[in-house]
């Protein structure tokens, strides 16, 4: 395997974790949430939501560097 093929997979299995952890902070409305529905109330991030917040954005720029490294080394 070379390079270009270990990032590809990389960024596949860190989308994939972007995408459950996005997932797992909807609350609210139910599916509708997830899909742009609104919640009108205001709350601040405690014990496992702020976990998951700070996870998806280290998950975020994890992908970000993979992405510009896969496109340097292309």
């Amino acid at each position: 395997m070379d390079l270009k093929n270990i990032l590809a997979i990389a960024q596949i299995i860190v989308g994939v974790v972007l995408v459950v952890l996005v997932l797992m902070q909807v609350r609210g409305t139910g599916f509708g949430a997830a899909l742009g529905g609104q919640d009108y109330s205001f709350r601040t991030r405690r014990g496992v939501a702020r976990s998951l917040h700070r996870l998806t954005i280290v998950s975020v720029v994890i992908f970000l560097v993979i992405s510009a490294w896969s496109v340097a080394a292309g």
